[in-house]
């Protein structure tokens, strides 16, 4: 506990400004920086090539896809490194919405038991997520059917005819230097699967992050849902997977700009 006081003391002594990223005390407290990566941290970067499409004129300054109504409940992944899944999961279950569709939670245990070209509780990737439900087509059940049991078991198959959601295709780009076409990207094709470098999250209580997350060594796979440019400090809000109990109620919050977390190095955007 000692190391982790020393830890937030150095953290917030870079938040000068009121609406900087605060760390402290948090479910993740007790734990040593090596337990919370092992934990925790356990997607794997994956590699995309550089986004070179158009950038969207005219975009309005805040946006956030909660507003619709079709964002799920922050989720809790508990002691399990299902990241991964639960970031594919929910940008599904948005474009779902998204096309008029009533909101539904859909199967994140799916996605870990059957995903073989993942690890289940051991970490995986969206992109090999997304490559799996658009090659083999299978369709998403909801959470209901298929409930989240925060460790990998045997596959459970459905007919053909059970009903689910079919994800189509992907896109999966790396937005690095052009955050701007990100925010476009997320208007256009609603919330995006990313990856991040959430070392320093172990202490993140809220505001917005500017500092000590930068690094390319990717490990943890989040839903940003929205950003908002408004204020004196644009920012990305990101759904998390760690329960409302954390951060702003589940959710952070990254300056845009500056490829922060490395958060537009590999970015999903799903189609159905």
């Amino acid at each position: 506990m000692q190391k982790s006081t020393k830890r937030h003391a150095y953290l917030n002594s870079f938040s000068t400004e009121p609406q900087s990223a605060k760390y402290g005390i948090n479910q993740f407290s007790d734990l040593s920086e090596r337990e919370f990566k092992d934990l925790y941290l356990r997607a794997s970067a994956d590699r995309a090539p550089v986004f070179t499409g158009q950038k969207i004129k005219g975009l309005p300054a805040r946006f956030d896809w909660r507003d619709n109504a079709v964002v799920g409940p922050v989720q809790n992944q508990q002691a399990c490194g299902s990241c991964w899944a639960f970031s594919v999961v929910g940008a599904v279950q948005s474009v779902h919405a998204i096309g008029s569709s009533p909101l539904v939670e859909l199967s994140v245990q799916q996605v870990l038991d059957c995903s073989f070209q993942n690890n289940g509780c051991d970490g995986g990737t969206p992109i090999n997520a997304l490559k799996w439900l658009t090659q083999m087509g299978v369709k998403l059940v909801l959470q209901s059917e298929y409930p989240y049991k925060a460790q990998k078991r045997l596959c459970q198959l459905f007919s053909r005819s059970h009903k689910g959601v079919n994800v189509k295709n992907f896109t999966a780009f790396d937005f690095s230097g052009q955050e701007e076409a990100m925010m476009g990207h997320l208007v256009e094709h609603g919330p995006l699967a990313v990856i991040v470098d959430a070392v320093s999250w172990q202490d993140y209580l809220g505001g917005i992050i500017q500092h000590h997350c930068s690094s390319k060594m990717s490990n943890h796979a989040v839903l940003v849902v929205g950003y908002d440019t408004t204020g004196d400090i644009p920012y990305w809000i990101v759904q998390n997977s760690w329960g409302t109990s954390w951060g702003n109620k589940g959710y952070v919050y990254i300056k845009i700009g500056g490829n922060l977390c490395g958060i537009a190095d590999s970015v999903a955007a799903v189609f159905l």
